[in-house]
């Protein structure tokens, strides 16, 4: 069976990247399981989807925990723990990174005995999130790795599961796909599939006898407010929504209202502000304003504002 897992920020296509390789493997012969993993979270957080696929029924559920294949669309992923991107990594998996360094300083970096590879990244652009085919990429370079699926299968994977959509989004999609195959042609079939699990090798969690203790010690104050205000969202944020004050109309219903996060707030003087070390990026806000006072920067150069200041 193939376990392969892809790895990026939310609104770089990785759920559909699996769409599009369970697609092909299925038109080549295989039964397939593809899906995402993510929570309610938005734009620029990290997700992973994983696709399994082989000739016999597939009887395992969940996520992948020891993958064949682990492709990184993102590479400032790998050094963030929540992501999970190095979980499970065996010497017999191949992982594949889509990053501007190459393969002999990762494997400095990282220090695995597993085979890494590589996608040039783009370097001309400042928000990843603008590469909004780079799923497609990852997943043609994916198919070419596997080695069982042909240019023909991946390319009509592509125009079936995207079908409904503009004409020039399939043909870009499939441009991209086809140009992650060709990447990976001096690669092919260096995947291999790894065994089906057994029942019998199974061995049971060894217990952990825990004491009883009373409810306010042992439980979450789950009703309590603030109780995740530590926790720094705003490290996810790719781009930084910056209010221009002296454009804004006051009318802070509209951005607070709308802000998934609860990160907007309103000052003594009826004017917005924004938590930075809570706000994800959404940029819902910049999309509602009426009075565009809300505009977009990088956020590496917010910070070196900040910096400098």
């Amino acid at each position: 069976m193939y376990r392969i897992r892809f790895h990026g920020r939310g609104g770089q296509g990785m759920k559909t990247a699996s769409r599009l390789l369970g697609a092909a493997f299925f038109l080549e012969g295989y039964e397939v399981q593809d899906a995402p993993r993510y929570g309610a979270e938005r734009r620029g957080a990290p997700i992973f989807a994983y696709v399994r696929a082989a000739k016999e029924p597939i009887n395992e559920r969940g996520i992948i925990l020891h993958p064949d294949l682990v492709i990184v669309a993102d590479d400032s992923l790998i050094p963030v723990p929540a992501a999970g991107v190095m979980a499970g990594l065996t010497e017999s998996t191949v992982l594949l990174i889509s990053t501007t360094e190459s393969p002999e300083e990762w494997q400095h970096r990282l220090n695995i005995k597993s085979t890494i590879l590589t996608l040039p990244a783009p370097t001309d652009v400042e928000d990843r999130l603008e590469l909004r085919y780079v799923g497609a990429e990852c997943a043609g370079a994916a198919a070419c790795l596997a080695g069982v699926i042909s240019k023909e299968r991946l390319e009509q994977a592509i125009r079936d599961e995207l079908e409904g959509k503009l004409p020039k989004v399939i043909e870009r999609n499939i441009a991209m796909a086809l140009e992650g195959y060709d990447r990976m042609t001096d690669h092919k079939g260096v995947v291999a599939e790894s065994g089906l699990a057994s029942a019998k090798e199974y061995n049971p969690p060894a217990w952990i006898e825990m004491p009883y203790e009373a409810a306010r010690i042992s439980s979450p104050s789950i009703h309590t407010g603030l109780t995740s205000v530590m926790v720094r969202t705003g490290l996810w944020r790719t781009m930084r929504p910056v209010i221009e004050y002296d454009n804004c109309k006051k009318c802070w219903w509209v951005c607070s209202g709308s802000c998934p996060d609860g990160a907007i707030s309103v000052n003594a003087e009826g004017a917005p502000e924004i938590d930075y070390d809570h706000c994800k990026g959404c940029l819902t806000c910049v999309g509602v304003c009426p009075s565009h006072a809300i505009v977009t920067i990088p956020e590496h150069e917010a910070v070196e504002k900040e910096e400098a200041s």
